[in-house]
């Protein structure tokens, strides 16, 4: 199976509502919610991409270090959200997070790890708070979360899957072809500030 139809396969998983025969039966606003919540924004969809873009563009430890500084710290800025705690600018923060993070991707996306880790880790907060304060009134707050963490992770994962199978199938134009990825996600982002 290829790079490219293993990875739209994960989005049609991701992107798929599910149908629930039976409305009103079991726990359809806590676990669901959470982790359909990411999925309904383009924004959030292409900063978890993006994320796993970087990760896989930087390579080495940075494939897991910093998609998971960014999904803890979007579990941190998420309770913020769950409990009323005011974070500036949320909305500004995640327009800006896909500009900032398309432009890194597009300039080459290499940094110290940690600097990537700080980066990702101060965008997530205002992804999480935002999931947080938008956490349906009937959700339990942990299965809430724990949605919209795997979503989330699996968006990365997404990211860092096209970024290996570009570089694997596109050897010779692979970083180009990555950072125009990369400088299109910051078009797409400086397009959400209008919205």
């Amino acid at each position: 199976m290829s790079p490219a139809s293993t990875l739209l396969g994960v989005l049609l998983l991701v992107l798929a509502n599910p149908a629930f025969a039976h409305t009103g039966v079991g726990q359809v606003g806590g676990l669901t919610a959470g982790f359909s919540h990411p999925i309904h924004g383009l924004d959030h969809i292409l900063a978890m991409v993006a994320v796993g873009v970087l990760a896989a563009q930087q390579g080495g430890r940075s494939l897991w270090t910093i998609p998971g500084t960014f999904v803890a710290m979007m579990i941190f800025g998420g309770i913020l959200g769950m409990t009323a705690a005011s974070v500036p600018f949320v909305e500004l923060g995640i327009a800006g997070s896909v500009v900032i993070l398309g432009v890194v991707i597009a300039l080459g996306g290499q940094m110290p790890m940690v600097a990537a880790m700080i980066l990702v880790g101060s965008m997530a907060i205002f992804h999480g708070h935002a999931h947080g304060t938008e956490m349906p009134v009937n959700a339990v707050g942990i299965a809430y979360g724990l949605g919209f963490a795997g979503v989330t992770a699996i968006l990365h994962a997404a990211g860092i899957a096209l970024t290996v199978g570009i570089k694997k199938t596109l050897e010779t134009i692979a970083p180009m072809a990555i950072r125009i990825g990369g400088g299109a996600i910051a078009v797409v982002g400086a397009t959400l500030f209008a919205t």
